[in-house]
């Protein structure tokens, strides 16, 4: 059965600090056999202020970020979720967060744009966030063939909202990403649940690689990275710090039980 790894960081404002770091998890990854490593949101990157995304953003297809996930498929011989990376485009000046897959051969794969945007104040305290202020949201789910199974894409926030997970499944996605930079009030209250749920609703795998730990603008991440089985089964996780998981994809267990439990097929309202 093949290999999956989440990776867990915990980012800062330095690129090359974070790539770094990013680079050693990936050949962690890689020498434990993972077929598919996934990094989490904001990997790269996580500025002082939400804004200095847009300095470092990168135009489509070319920039120091996403050579680094190229050449690092291309030399571990291995797939990467590359998290979120900020790409140019919109009109206004706001950045894509886009979730891109590569392929062994360093082939850029599939772009899913971050859909669900984080613009919320955190119930009892003094924090909020306003993602849409610098972020220009997508629209269309996406699902890429891969030598783990069929993966669908997503990001974060986007967890709380099963509707897009039913697009993902119903195009036959197997396995869900899920890269993520949790609060941590939030994730004590809700990272499992809503992982496990969204595995369990739609008989698919979830890898969900999380950002961890305090960061140098203040914020703190939830982290709690996990591999979650098609039953809704934790295969194991990494609650803090910097680091690994991996798992195996049991897809024709999966086929199984999507046998004998056809819940899929038993959807009256779309």
């Amino acid at each position: 059965m093949p290999l999956i790894a989440a990776i867990q960081m915990t980012s800062g404002p330095d690129v090359s600090a974070n790539l770094q770091d990013a680079r050693a998890l990936l050949e962690a990854a890689a020498g434990r056999g993972a077929r598919l490593a996934a990094l989490p949101e904001n990997f790269a990157f996580l500025g002082l202020l939400d804004g200095d995304k847009r300095s470092i953003a990168e135009d489509e297809g070319r920039g120091p970020i996403q050579e680094f996930l190229a050449e690092s498929a291309r030399r571990l011989n291995i797939w990467i979720v590359g998290g979120t990376v900020p790409l140019r485009g919109a009109a206004d000046g706001r950045v894509a967060a886009a979730s891109l897959v590569y392929d062994s051969a360093g082939k850029r794969r599939a772009r899913y744009d971050k859909i669900h945007l984080f613009d919320i104040q955190l119930p009892g305290r003094a924090e909020s966030y306003r993602e849409s202020a610098n972020v220009a949201p997508g629209s269309a789910p996406v699902v890429v063939e891969t030598p783990v199974g069929r993966l669908g894409l997503s990001v974060c926030y986007d967890v709380r909202f099963p509707e897009l997970f039913r697009r993902l499944s119903a195009a036959g996605a197997q396995l869900l990403a899920v890269p993520s930079a949790f609060t941590e009030p939030t994730g004590r209250a809700h990272w499992e649940t809503l992982l496990r749920a969204r595995a369990i609703e739609n008989l698919c795998f979830v890898v969900a690689p999380a950002q961890s730990g305090f960061h140098p603008n203040g914020r703190e991440t939830y982290g709690d990275s996990m591999i979650v089985d098609h039953w809704g089964r934790v295969l194991e996780r990494l609650p803090r710090g910097r680091g690994c998981i991996i798992a195996e994809v049991d897809l024709e267990g999966q086929r199984r039980d999507r046998d004998s439990f056809p819940s899929l097929t038993h959807r009256v309202l779309n």
